[in-house]
């Protein structure tokens, strides 16, 4: 196992890095760059569900087998699974526009990497690591965790955000106003980029470093498209606003 462990963080590392240069050129086409040509789709709804399922699954298996249940393994699974549940089970079927289509080969591609992560955190966070009691206590563990509990607060706020937004008026996008709405055009992408560079710092383990470098090489690009998306399709786009994180980028 600890092979497949390896050959896990070597694609994941390896995918980050080439995902993080086609997606400038490439937007993923689902949502406001939703387009024709990628063959057959599914209801954006039950892609979401589909293709994040291999997350908290594997993640829970692993937990359950491992003879280490210590308290810092339990935190990180319960707050695995309050990422993963919400965005898995409950999300997609609260958002608009869950029966736009969304392309079966980005589900396909979200399935393959939810499997290679969620074996490579399960694997590595409790069967190949160990970690004590007193690893609450580390420095590691209390930066990370309060970068995880900011991240993780701002990601779900501006989810919650947009989807009353988009609830107004499903069939056309609207500028976002308000919030940390005011400083940057992506503050969902910003959130969930800090909460896992949190997840990555509190466990200090391989997989979680891969997992931050694939979240910002996956999100980065696609802010970055949104913010120029936005000020394209609104003349009146706020000009101060930055794409994703605030003051600088």
């Amino acid at each position: 196992m600890l092979a497949m462990y390896n050959y896990c963080l070597a694609l994941i590392f390896g995918s980050a890095a080439a995902v993080f240069i086609l997606l400038f050129f490439v937007p993923a086409p689902y949502g406001k760059f939703l387009r024709k040509g990628w063959g057959p789709a599914l209801p954006a709804r039950w892609a979401w569900m589909i293709m994040e399922c291999p997350s908290p699954a594997l993640m829970v298996l692993f937990f359950v087998v491992s003879p280490q249940k210590d308290i810092p393994q339990i935190i990180f699974i319960a707050l695995w699974l309050l990422h993963y549940v919400p965005r898995t089970f409950v999300d997609p079927f609260r958002q608009s526009g869950g029966d736009k289509p969304f392309p079966l080969l980005l589900v396909a591609l979200a399935l393959l990497f939810n499997g290679l992560n969620g074996y490579a955190n399960g694997y590595g966070l409790f069967h190949l690591q160990a970690y004590p009691g007193v690893w609450l206590l580390s420095w590691p563990f209390i930066i990370g965790a309060a970068l995880f509990a900011a991240g993780y607060r701002v990601n779900r706020t501006a989810d919650e955000k947009l989807r009353i937004l988009r609830g107004k008026n499903p069939s056309e996008y609207q500028v976002p106003r308000g919030w940390l709405f005011e400083y940057i055009s992506c503050p969902n992408y910003f959130g969930e980029i800090v909460e896992w560079l949190g997840w990555a710092v509190m466990t200090s383990s391989p997989a979680g470093f891969a997992f931050f470098a694939f979240t910002f090489a996956n999100l980065f690009p696609r802010a970055i498209r949104s913010h120029k998306w936005y000020k394209s399709h609104f003349p009146e786009y706020p000009p101060q606003r930055k794409a994703v994180i605030p003051f600088v980028v």
